[in-house]
């Protein structure tokens, strides 16, 4: 090999090492909840994970912390400020309707893992098309545990809580605290202890991991509960579109692979440890559960068919969506995912 021939191939070599570092990607996501929540321990991690095996390391994933309040989310990602976040709905009032649709009472027991299953078949079937996510790319949808009303005294009737004040959020949480005539204050989950300690709030509509997660069963300990919850919250896990131009179409293939129904079960699974965990926190400090029944339970599916009905005329004409055959499908997608097998056996062991 002559002098000129070594210098062409150490400069191909070079270049052929540049390209390869070039594409490296590191999708940057931009995460609101403190450093506990489980979608910070589990989620991430676990998606990080199966991203960096399905595209050999060539794709990975850094995760930052406080880049934004919950509301701002949606926009960062659009604007490239992060590469991807999630979405809690509620907190965004007036861009998002269609999303309400997993979040009314359904009076049954069910995972969030197959909920949010069948929410991103539902997604894909009928909400896509309505572009209520204009700017981003949705990967994974979400539905957290069943809500209940934590609060200060006991509350055993819908009459007991007429007028207290009650932390809500947004989504159907806001509109079932009206009908319920709540005094609604809003505030967000980390709001509550300080809220709740200083006697600023009677109680709080929230989540069973929030009993643990935002520390609710130290200052409220009474619960009032119904089976599925008096509502539920609606997520996406969305990304930046740009973020595909910087990786190979195999790359993104993998990473979708890995994402979409695997991804959205992954944030329900998460759910579900946490809310266990809540629970079992919760009866260590001696928590007092009421379940919700009688004249009462029948005055709550009232109010939630009133709320479907309302909600499915407003949607149906300004989203162009039938919504009263997505909600149909949603609830036949519940039962057909509780037949399919659980991500849980997906998730690393050190991050369960």
């Amino acid at each position: 090999m002559n002098k000129t021939t070594g210098l062409m191939l150490g400069t191909l070599t070079a270049a052929i090492m540049s390209t390869s570092a070039l594409a490296q990607t590191t999708i940057t996501v931009s995460t609101w909840a403190g450093p506990n929540h489980g979608i910070n321990t589990m989620v991430w991690p676990t998606w990080k994970s199966w991203i960096e095996e399905a595209t050999e390391g060539r794709v990975t994933v850094e995760v930052v912390h406080d880049m934004g309040p919950p509301a701002s989310q949606m926009e960062m990602v659009a604007d490239g400020i992060a590469d991807a976040t999630w979405v809690f709905h509620g907190y965004n009032t007036g861009r998002f309707e269609l999303t309400k649709l997993p979040e009314f009472p359904t009076f049954e027991d069910f995972s969030s893992e197959n909920a949010s299953a069948a929410y991103w078949r539902t997604h894909l079937e009928y909400l896509e098309q309505a572009g209520e996510h204009r700017g981003v790319d949705v990967v994974a949808a979400g539905v957290h545990g069943p809500g209940w009303i934590f609060s200060s005294e006991q509350y055993q009737t819908l009459d007991d809580m007429k007028g207290k004040r009650i932390r809500v959020g947004g989504g159907v949480m806001g509109d079932l605290s009206n009908a319920l005539e709540l005094t609604g204050v809003a505030l967000p989950p980390t709001g509550v202890y300080e809220a709740g300690s200083q006697g600023v709030i009677d109680g709080a509509m929230l989540v069973p991991e929030g009993l643990r997660s935002f520390r609710v069963a130290e200052i409220f300990p009474y619960t009032l509960k119904v089976d599925g919850g008096f509502y539920r919250g609606s997520f996406t896990i969305v990304v930046n579109p740009m973020i595909w131009d910087q990786m190979s179409a195999e790359d993104r293939e993998a990473v979708e692979a890995v994402s979409g129904e695997r991804l959205s079960r992954l944030f329900g699974y998460m759910m579900d440890v946490s809310d266990v965990r809540g629970v079992d926190f919760a009866e260590e400090q001696g928590h007092t559960f009421t379940e919700l029944g009688g004249d009462d339970l029948e005055t709550l599916r009232g109010i939630s068919d009133d709320m479907i009905e309302a909600w499915a005329e407003s949607v149906s004409a300004s989203r162009d969506v039938d919504a009263m055959a997505a909600i149909e499908f949603f609830r036949e997608q519940l039962a057909a995912a509780a037949e399919d097998d659980s991500v849980g056996d997906l998730v690393p062991d050190e991050l369960k």
